[in-house]
């Protein structure tokens, strides 16, 4: 669900939009938003499980300053999708705990 037209911030303009994929899934998404809302809007909640317990998380803060967000983009694990971009073509998976590089801590 995208918020077409906000009460304050007005109607929204010039989607262009462009398509990513995530766990195989083709998604369009609107060209300038960050990967989390292109996701939300397309319905997917759970970005990430924890390497504890293998629990779901998804968007807690929204402004890069927590790890709950955390997906593999084109390959590399770790990106918060709340402050990256979409681009064409992206591929974007789940991140199972740690990621390949490991470094974060639940």
């Amino acid at each position: 669900m995208r918020i077409l037209n906000h009460p304050i911030l007005g109607e929204l303009k010039d989607m262009e939009t462009v398509t990513i994929y995530c766990d195989g899934m083709e998604i369009l998404a609107i060209r300038g938003e960050p990967i989390a809302a292109a996701l939300l809007a397309a319905g997917i909640r759970t970005f990430r499980k924890t390497v504890k317990t293998g629990e779901p998380r998804g968007v807690y803060c929204g402004i890069g300053q927590c790890n709950d967000c955390i997906m593999e983009v084109n390959g590399v694990p770790n990106v918060r999708t709340c402050v990256t971009l979409v681009e064409e073509g992206m591929i974007i998976k789940t991140q199972e705990g740690l990621g390949k590089s490991g470094g974060l801590h639940d």
